[in-house]
């Protein structure tokens, strides 16, 4: 029973958290030499492992708008989908107002771009002038966006109404 008495309580976590933080503050001095981030010399200027920037750029320094936005897009990978929304969303302003007015582009994906014609004239106008919109589209969103294009014809007309419809041909036969 003495011995219980004699025995010193076991630590509490304030204790065990003022120890480790001991030792790892020794064990920081003994790597570098200190705890602070830079260390000054005789003339004042700062070491190697410095938190200041120095007089060249540098990455903590502010970074213009443009930058910032292109290294966000290159970490990100969104190369591609901003390539096709540049081409998607300037249509209209590449291919000039003829062109747009009689045909739209409706999705692009893996550098193929799908244009639907407003007829099948336009879709064989179209498709004759492919090489040189491939051409102009990557002149003016990047090399390497737009690798084909896809014409489609003008769309068939739905003849399905609501939610229940019937199978088969449908009301195409009473046409006069």
């Amino acid at each position: 029973s003495d011995e219980r008495e004699d025995a010193a309580p076991p630590p509490s976590g304030i204790d065990l958290a003022k120890a480790l933080l001991a030792q790892v503050r020794t064990d920081a001095r003994a790597r570098s030499g200190g705890l602070r981030p830079s260390v000054r010399t005789a003339r004042g200027r700062a070491t190697e492992n410095s938190a200041r920037s120095g007089a060249g750029p540098d990455d903590r320094d502010p970074q213009p708008l443009g930058r910032a936005v292109d290294r966000l897009r290159a970490d990100r990978g969104w190369e591609e989908p901003l390539a096709a929304g540049g081409v998607l969303g300037r249509w209209a302003e590449i291919v000039g107002p003829d062109l747009a007015a009689h045909c739209a582009a409706e999705s692009m994906a893996d550098g193929v771009l799908t244009v639907r014609a407003e007829s099948t004239a336009w879709a064989t106008q179209i498709r004759l002038l492919a090489p040189v919109l491939v051409r102009r589209l990557n002149e003016e969103c990047g090399q390497g966006t737009v690798a084909r294009v896809l014409v489609l014809g003008p769309g068939r007309p739905s003849w399905r109404k609501g939610r229940l419809h019937v199978r088969g041909r449908g009301p195409r036969d009473t046409y006069g």
